[in-house]
């Protein structure tokens, strides 16, 4: 996990640096539980190395997963865990099409990495999620150009638990000071917005408490015969 239960003060995960970048990280994580917005610490792999008290909060009520937690790898959290869209809004269009994209990007720049190349195996393994990528994505990349791949400034819906903020929205901004950027680590932080009141026609995102199933995406169509 990339922080302590009960509300204690991040502990940076481990990261390949020296003593000086640890001290760096420990002093972070004050900085991060500061903050009063979602904040976490990722790094190449989306895998969270810090994330704040309010990052824990937002995503409370997902139950557990063996390698889909958002605190300790987002990516897998917004592609594979059965949860994400009670949290994420509009899942499907909004986060997980722009994090394949992101995905895709990443495993092109490196083809070799193992954990890279573990999520790709796990996308095969879901039929619709593997056609989504082989074939809706690159249309969709088309389609929506170079703001695709663009995760700073992005405004995006969320859920949140706390119903003083219910539906809302928030904008993601990443930074990247010297040093982190030195371990290979990006921070990335949801700024939310003032809640959604008096929505009609349901939560954006889905009802709360309807878990979708393995197959989660739909809004890429499956290819026809002539794209297989």
């Amino acid at each position: 996990m990339a922080y302590r239960a009960g509300g204690e003060r991040s502990v940076p995960r481990p990261v390949p640096a020296g003593s000086e970048a640890h001290a760096y990280l420990q002093d972070y994580a004050a900085l991060l539980d500061a903050v009063s917005f979602p904040s976490v610490v990722l790094d190449g792999r989306w895998g969270a190395v810090l994330a704040n008290t309010a990052f824990r909060t937002l995503f409370r009520e997902v139950g557990p997963h063996p390698t889909a937690m958002p605190d300790d790898n987002f990516l897998r959290f917004v592609l594979f865990h059965p949860d994400a869209s009670l949290v994420l809004g509009d899942h499907e269009s909004r986060w997980c099409l722009p994090m394949l994209a992101q995905f895709a990007a990443a495993l092109e720049r490196d083809g070799d990495d193992r954990e890279l190349q573990a999520v790709r195996r796990e996308i095969a393994q879901d039929p619709i999620m593997e056609a989504a990528y082989r074939h809706g994505l690159p249309r969709w990349i088309h389609e929506v150009g170079p703001a695709a791949l663009a995760l700073d400034g992005a405004v995006r819906p969320l859920v949140h638990p706390d119903p003083r903020w219910g539906a809302t929205d928030c904008r993601i901004v990443t930074e990247a000071p010297k040093a982190l950027e030195d371990m290979g680590c990006t921070r990335l932080t949801l700024v939310l917005r003032e809640p959604r009141r008096h929505q009609h026609g349901g939560r954006r995102g889905g009802v709360r408490g309807a878990r979708r199933g393995a197959s989660h995406l739909t809004v890429v169509p499956s290819p026809s015969p002539s794209e297989g």
